[in-house]
């Protein structure tokens, strides 16, 4: 009589609960990083399949808003732009908030648009806001390089403190970030988070300095108007940029705070309702 033996090499596969219901584990999107650029570069690829443009569609969305802001706010209204000239302060400012827009809006339907995908295999979902948000960073360093001609045909020569624009981008990103995973995670049971995206981007266009300086409003406010994590990154990139507008200060500290806030609760958030994710959708 023949027995047969499991062999001792065998792996052996333990599954646990989470110890806390509220938490974030990181160690499962480490393990599938390389899915994360595959689905970056997919987006890519799908987002201008079939365009005539191509991805100069990333270098035409901020050109075209700040010829738009340059025609009305600066030539119309004649809207102050801190002593610079005004195509450069808007640029300045529509550059980062062309990046987080595109990122939010992406990302909050980044759940939704894979929903085949989830039924079928396992990975970690919160990949896929995070895919979206890397996306758009390529978009942003393509429209980033128009800043080279811009600053010389203006004649501004950037400081020393160009080298701060690397933590502002990393605000942006932040704040993107813990936006897209709270909204996607929203949207799988709230299909009206899709309708609410464009009007909440607008709503939040308007109450971030893109195309006004932050230094017409009184001091009181100013800390308050921090709350809005935009606020810092656009005060930051034209500090960094042109050495122009409010120096970081208070208000900045409160954008990043808040910046933090919303990328912690986005991340404990999208986790909690992450195992429920495909029975939804």
């Amino acid at each position: 009589m023949v027995t047969a033996e499991w062999p001792s090499t065998a792996p052996t596969v333990s599954i646990e609960p989470p110890r806390r219901r509220l938490s974030i584990e990181l160690r499962p999107l480490w393990e599938y990083r390389q899915l994360v650029y595959f689905l970056t570069w997919r987006d890519l690829k799908v987002r201008y399949k079939q365009t005539a443009l191509g991805a100069s569609w990333a270098i035409l969305q901020p050109v075209l808003t700040t010829i738009v802001f340059t025609i009305f706010f600066g030539r119309v209204a004649h809207l102050s732009s801190e002593g610079v000239p005004y195509a450069l302060f808007a640029f300045a400012g529509t550059l980062p908030w062309t990046y987080f827009s595109n990122a939010m809006t992406t990302g909050s339907n980044s759940v939704v648009a894979s929903a085949s995908m989830i039924t079928k295999v396992y990975f970690p979902r919160i990949a896929l806001p995070i895919s979206a948000v890397a996306g758009a960073m390529v978009d942003f360093l393509c429209a980033a390089v128009l800043l080279i001609p811009l600053l010389a045909w203006y004649g501004v020569a950037p400081t020393v403190r160009i080298l701060a624009l690397p933590l502002f981008f990393l605000l942006a990103t932040a704040a993107a970030l813990g936006v897209a995973t709270i909204l996607s995670a929203l949207n799988v049971r709230y299909r009206d988070v899709r309708y609410l995206i464009p009007f909440l981007s607008q709503l939040w266009l308007f109450a971030t300095p893109v195309a006004y300086s932050a230094l017409s409003l009184g001091e009181p406010w100013k800390v308050v108007y921090g709350l809005n994590p935009m606020v810092g990154v656009v005060d930051g990139f034209r500090w960094s940029l042109l050495d122009a507008g409010r120096t970081p200060g208070w208000s900045t500290l409160v954008s990043a705070a808040t910046c933090t806030v919303v990328l912690v609760w986005g991340a404990v958030y999208f986790r909690h309702v992450e195992q429920s994710i495909a029975d939804v959708i």
